[in-house]
């Protein structure tokens, strides 16, 4: 199968300009449009949707794109092995991310990345909301998830502390629980669902955080939103150490129960589809961000 033609695909459903797409790589718009449908006849299935005003990707196309993607890498992999094919990153690499920690620590360090690397495009799409990688088309994602698909691979990028925290008002207000059944008279503020989360004490006795059981709840789906909620004394909440170090550091936020920690050991990891190739552009952004990131977490001295 023409491996231009590929990159021609994906260049266009990212793009959704065929034009666009095979001026990218030297061809001309009549060219370009008659090698995606050489390729349709090729498959024998429609790639992508044409009208006279735009393009879209057909499920067919969406179906195909990871593996066309997968045969361009296959392929650069094969040339590097031999010397050959090009030395410079280039392309688009398509990363997902949630929105708050990506606001924090990623969006800083993208001027430099971006000048390392002229060449590749960095299309990033921030949202703490779950989402499915192969469908997506995304070449990389960031999650504070345990890795469930066999369709995918992960490398650490670092722990995902979590601790409970509330600010100085609220337990001057209410007292400070010394023991996790003094929660179940406090506000307690749930991220996403109220399911209990397991605790576990530094000598190892087990023990719940269960907000079905707390006096009063508020329930927020954004981080950002809930560590706003805390500081003003709404409530106690759980919170990443990544999220919330520097206001405990400065005495904003107080640690609560710090005897107790949760008993799931959650991580950042940087997760990619499952190949025998891993693409040169998904390669040095994964080793650029775990050097500037991953190495020495700014939030472990929290």
């Amino acid at each position: 199968m023409d491996t231009q033609s590929l990159r021609l695909f994906v260049l266009a459903s990212e793009t959704l300009n065929i034009s666009a797409a095979g001026r990218t790589l030297g061809m001309a718009p009549a060219v370009a449009s008659t090698r995606i449908a050489k390729l349709e006849r090729l498959l024998g299935a429609e790639l992508l949707h044409r009208s006279t005003r735009k393009i879209s990707l057909s499920s067919e196309g969406q179906d195909f794109l990871p593996y066309a993607r997968e045969m361009i890498s296959q392929e650069e992999a094969a040339l590097a092995a031999l010397g050959q094919g090009q030395t410079k990153i280039s392309g688009t690499l398509r990363f997902a991310a949630p929105s708050t920690f990506a606001q924090m620590y990623i969006a800083p360090l993208l001027p430099t990345f971006m000048d390392a690397y002229p060449d590749l495009t960095l299309d990033m799409h921030l949202s703490d909301a779950q989402f499915d990688l192969i469908e997506g088309s995304y070449d990389l994602a960031l999650r504070n998830a345990v890795l469930e698909s066999s369709s995918l691979t992960a490398r650490k990028l670092a722990d995902d502390t979590r601790i409970l925290c509330a600010s100085p008002a609220y337990l001057e207000k209410y007292g400070t629980p010394i023991d996790p059944d003094d929660l179940k008279s406090h506000r307690v503020i749930a991220f996403r669902n109220l399911e209990p989360r397991p605790l576990i004490s530094s000598d190892g006795r087990p023990a719940d955080l269960d907000p079905k059981q707390a006096a009063h709840r508020l329930i927020l789906n954004d981080g950002l939103t809930q560590k706003r909620a805390t500081l003003d004394g709404a409530g106690i909440s759980v919170n990443s150490l990544w999220l919330v170090h520097e206001e405990v550091k400065r005495g904003a936020l107080t640690h609560v129960l710090p005897e107790y920690a949760l008993a799931e050991q959650p991580a950042l990891w940087l997760i990619y589809p499952k190949s025998n190739v891993v693409s040169a552009k998904v390669r040095v952004f994964m080793d650029f961000l775990i050097k500037h990131i991953g190495k020495a977490p700014v939030w472990v001295d929290g």
